[in-house]
Order: structure tokens, then sequence, then C-alpha cells
């Protein structure tokens, strides 16, 4: 019995390694931009060079997170941790099923979920301005946010409803940082979600009479990021939205 309980768990230990490397860190350089927050906040940001994930984390990686932490597998979760839809589409708590193939971006995950998968892999949630930078990128350009033909990219994606049944990551293209499906896939969390409106702030007004207020329209599409996560709860889940991890750049001495 001991041996079948060790050799299960170095099975679980070589998916987490096999799952991490096939989702690396990769670098985001620093940079000053302006940011798509509303008024009231600081619009140009200094954002320091960071890592991040290459694409959204995948219902095979978290599978072998919830089996080497049982705490947050499907129905040992609290109700105050993640909603009653948390991972409801898996088959089982260690089944994700036909419905979330292994390379899919894993879905109806809570932030606190997502907070526990990246700290499990000694790691954080990006917070909003490090993926406001990242998601301004183009494949040829750091901020492609004037660009209309990258920008009628983007906007044709948020016009599409989000299916139940989700592609696999990297089917497009990279971005100038190597990163895949910013856009095009999943609403991704953000570590600081819940302070990206006022707290009197109506997200479907916010996105509406928001946007007529930038000058640059292009931002249009981040303003319903916004607007998105403003409106969320830390314990919400939802079918469209998933997320990557983020870590500090490496300091050289």
């Amino acid at each position: 019995m001991r041996s079948r309980l060790c050799l299960a768990g170095i099975v679980l230990l070589c998916a987490a390694a096999a799952a991490a490397a096939d989702n690396p860190f990769v670098p985001v350089a620093g940079a000053e931009f302006r940011s798509a927050l509303p008024s009231g906040t600081q619009e140009r940001v200094v954002v320091p060079g960071f890592l991040l994930q290459r694409h959204p984390v995948t219902n095979a990686e978290f599978l072998a997170f919830v089996s080497a932490h049982p705490q947050w597998q499907r129905g040992s979760v609290p109700a105050t941790l993640a909603d009653a839809d948390y991972l409801g589409h898996w088959a089982g708590p260690l089944d994700p099923g036909p419905r979330a193939a292994p390379l899919q971006p894993v879905t109806r995950v809570s932030w606190f979920a997502a907070e526990a998968y990246c700290e499990a892999q000694q790691a954080r949630l990006p917070n909003w301005y490090e993926w406001e930078l990242a998601a301004a990128a183009s494949a040829t350009r750091r901020d492609a946010r004037a660009d209309a033909s990258w920008r009628q990219q983007v906007l044709d994606w948020y016009a599409r409803p989000t299916g139940e049944s989700l592609p696999a990551v990297e089917q497009g293209s990279a971005n100038v940082y190597g990163l895949y499906d910013i856009h095009g896939l999943v609403w991704e969390w953000v570590h600081d979600f819940d302070s990206l409106l006022p707290a009197d702030a109506d997200p479907e007004r916010f996105c509406g009479s928001g946007a007529q207020n930038l000058q640059q329209k292009e931002n249009y599409p981040v303003l319903m990021r916004i607007a998105l996560l403003g409106s969320l709860r830390a314990a919400d889940t939802g079918h469209g939205v998933g997320f990557r991890c983020a870590r500090d750049a490496e300091v050289k001495p």
C-alpha cells in the first residue's frame, strides 16, 4: 500500500513538472505607458520588468495542481472561496472529462483558486498594469494600440460570445514578448481586480459612458476588461474566465 502511495506521489510530481515546463515564464520588458484606467487614477504608469506565463493555465496544469492539493478539488472548496459552479464542467474532482480537454484553458475557477495555484508555482497573479502592458503588444510592436488592423482583430473577438467549448492554447501567433492568447481566448484574473473601478461604479454604465471619455478609442476593449473584472467577486467563477501567473523579474547581480 505504501509503495502504491509513493508511486502515485511521484506521478503527480512528474505531471506538475511537465505542466510547468510546457508553460514557461517569459520576460516582459518594463516600460512607461498610458493606462486605460478611468480618470482619477494615474494614467501614465511605470511598470518594472516582470515574467508572465506563456499561455493561460490549462486543464491539464490545473489537474496536476488539484491532485497535489486536494483542498482545491471540486466539492472540497468552501463557498467563501469558490461559488457552486467551480470546475462545474469537469466530469469529476480529478477528471476534467470530454468538456475540458487537457490543452484548453481552465475556466470556472475563482480568484482565490487562481491565487492558490500561482502560489504553488512560486508565483502570483499579475497586477492590472502588468497585464495591460502585455496586452498592448502585437506580434511586432510592444504598443500596438494605435494600429487599426490589430485593434480590429481584438475588437472582433470581444464582439463574439464566449462558447462553452474553447480552443486549445497557442493556436494563434505569439505577441512580441512570446506570449500567447492574451486576447481571443479567455478573460483573465488579475491580482488587484477588485480595485479597478470606483466603489460606487456600475460596470455596465462604466463600460458605456467611460468609453466616451477616453481620448484613445483603441482602449475600449481594455475598458471592457476593467468593467468585467470590476463586476466580479473573488469567489465568482465563469465559463470564460481563466488566468495565468506572473513572477517578479530576476534581478541580476
